[in-house]
């Protein structure tokens, strides 16, 4: 009832750019982003489940890297994927083994369906808690559906800011 009356129920109305063939990706977390190979999972650092970097987060907050939607949260809030504009399908995973904490230290601020712009907060995790629970807290930035890119350029080594620094451009085909 207050969030009704305050207005407080209603969510800013992101403004969707024009798809373009071009999406690029901010990255999510304050840090330095790491080529996939240095995740210590081999289903990221094989890219099994598709091309992209990593973070390694210096804060325990997980911001859009892109325009999108998001598709899918999942329960245990250790990941989100978002679909950007121009059809990119980006998964972000929060830490390595954190399905296993079942929630535990996370915190969403979205929803599936939500329109998203880069920089918005999408979920808050305690990084202690998962250095503790979990293996890493290394965050994969993954492109999911590669058959529908036509090129990556990654950005890799260097210290990102959340929803400011580029980590990628990716090419729909």
């Amino acid at each position: 009832m207050l969030k009704k009356l305050f207005g407080l129920d209603k969510k800013q109305e992101v403004e969707m750019p024009e798809a373009d063939g071009k999406d690029i990706l901010v990255s999510p977390a304050d840090g330095e982003v790491v080529a996939l190979s240095e995740v210590p999972d081999p289903t990221f650092a094989e890219k099994m489940m598709g091309d992209g970097v990593a973070v390694k987060p210096s804060s325990g907050v997980i911001s859009a890297p892109v325009h999108g939607e998001i598709v899918q949260l999942f329960p245990t809030k250790h990941a989100v994927g978002l679909k950007t504009v121009n059809g990119i399908e980006v998964l972000i995973h929060i830490g390595i083994e954190t399905v296993n904490m079942q929630g535990d230290g996370f915190k969403a601020f979205v929803k599936e369906g939500d329109k998203v712009a880069p920089g918005d907060k999408l979920i808050e995790f305690d990084m202690d808690l998962v250095n503790e629970k979990a293996e890493s807290t290394i965050t994969p930035i993954i492109i999911t559906n590669g058959d529908a890119v036509g090129s990556i350029d990654k950005v890799e080594g260097k210290e990102v800011k959340a929803g400011e620094t580029e980590i990628m451009s990716v090419t729909a085909k």
